[in-house]
């Protein structure tokens, strides 16, 4: 560790749980907006504008790919962003990784397709989508630790929750603002230019995120590390020698909440509209409306976690998915638009009560002074292993002839790994707060 010069808290300002949980939240939204703009487009005009020459399957294909590179290079931010987050800070951190989500989707707005560019359009997509995953790899364990390193210990599951609102927020707005240009422009002025006025609007939306994050402090937890002279000059390297098997057990619990999104929001609206014969308005609609309940039921188990702990919400969440996977899936085929509302409300809320609870279940894990490595580290590698769901999904389609059942293997088997990690992080020592001893020289066996 460093013996680096104490920085005090400034005592003319402080900052509100509240506010910082908020300015958390609308950050993370941002970030949520441009990552599910780029699914929902994915999932629909990426293989024509861009892949033209492979065909159909091969665009989409393409399109997931895509998608997935994104998630690969997650890992990397996280040890960038989570190293730059227990050195020089939570908010520091946040500011650059909000920024670069921003301008990179903006950007996307501004290129050109196949059609007027060959293949450069591609490549300068596939850049832009780096640059996405690199900035999504270091946000979503910042942001849960600005809520919750502002909150006593007591309420510190619930705050952690917050933030996981963006989640929803952002996959609402990007589907509001699909819907409305689906309605307001006819399908070949949508392919030939309506596509990039969602990705311009990210601009206003970063200047409204970086005001925000500007206008609120560091974290207490982040200065007591520091002026205890606590930062390790290799956080990344601290966590993986120190506590190994709590990063196996997070990457663990964060699959199904982050790979259940993958599933629901890009593959089912390819293989709803290509397959059960559903229209890409109702997809967009039936997952609005279960982005809408998400806005209730979060913090709802995020106050449910404060009471009965973290991973045993997550646990519950896991296990519930488990048991209504295949039903669910069989239910779709009856290509009904109430059919449809329903699946994706109840596939929706219990999915999202692992989600709700994950950021708890994390901080209680790690010690604070590697805590934005283990955690970014943790679920950017679990994010990296769900972003090519859509496409093994669509493998596993192609050779099951599309039978029912196929995206329920795979959701089955992330909720099957959430719940052995999240039982496992149940029976494991809590991380001592500021000021507590940090006796962790060793894990305790989970059962």
């Amino acid at each position: 560790m460093t013996a680096a010069t104490p920085v005090q808290p400034a005592p003319s300002r402080t900052t509100s749980v509240r506010r910082v949980a908020w300015a958390s939240m609308v950050g993370t939204s941002l970030e949520s907006f441009d990552f599910y703009l780029f699914a929902y487009f994915s999932a629909f005009f990426i293989g024509p504008l861009f892949f033209d020459p492979l065909g159909t399957f091969g665009g989409t294909l393409a399109a997931f790919a895509t998608v997935g590179v994104a998630f690969v290079v997650r890992p990397l931010g996280a040890a960038v962003f989570g190293h730059l987050g227990d050195r020089i800070g939570r908010r520091a951190t946040l500011l650059w990784t909000v920024g670069i989500m921003g301008v990179a989707t903006g950007l996307i707005g501004l290129l050109p397709t196949y059609a007027q560019a060959g293949w450069l359009g591609a490549v300068l997509l596939v850049i832009l989508r780096v640059a996405q995953g690199l900035s999504l790899g270091g946000e979503w364990g910042g942001s849960i630790l600005l809520a919750s390193e502002h909150a006593s210990p007591l309420k510190r599951a619930f705050y952690a929750a917050v933030p996981q609102l963006g989640s929803p927020v952002g996959s609402i707005l990007s589907a509001v603002v699909f819907i409305v240009m689906t309605l307001v422009l006819p399908a070949e002025e949508l392919a030939a230019w309506g596509w990039r006025i969602p990705f311009l609007l990210a601009l206003p939306l970063l200047a409204v995120s970086l005001y925000l994050r500007l206008s609120i402090d560091e974290t207490p937890v982040f200065k007591a590390v520091v002026s205890e002279h606590r930062r390790d000059r290799v956080p990344l390297a601290t966590m993986f020698a120190k506590q190994p098997l709590a990063l196996l057990v997070a990457f663990g619990a964060a699959l199904l909440g982050i790979g259940s999104y993958s599933l629901m929001n890009t593959y089912t609206i390819n293989y709803g509209v290509t397959t059960l014969g559903f229209t890409f308005q109702d997809l967009l609609v039936a997952t609005t409306i279960g982005g809408i309940l998400q806005l209730v039921t979060i913090p709802l188990f995020g106050a449910w976690a404060n009471r009965i702990g973290s991973a045993r919400v997550v646990a519950w969440g896991a296990l519930g998915t488990l048991l209504i996977t295949f039903p669910m899936y069989w239910l779709l085929q009856f290509a009904t638009f109430p059919v449809l509302v329903g699946t994706m409300i109840v596939g929706g809320i219990l999915p999202t009560m692992s989600w709700a609870a994950l950021g708890g279940l994390m901080n209680d894990l790690f010690v604070d002074h590697y805590r934005y490595s283990a955690l970014s580290v943790a679920y950017a590698v679990a994010a990296a292993v769900s972003g090519f769901i859509p496409l093994l999904t669509t493998l596993l389609g192609e050779a099951s002839a599309y039978a029912w059942w196929h995206p329920g293997v795979v959701l089955a088997l992330l909720s099957a790994i959430t719940l052995v990690a999240a039982v496992a992080a149940s029976r494991m020592r809590r991380a001592p707060e500021v000021g507590e001893p940090e006796a962790l020289e060793a894990e305790p066996a989970a059962a």
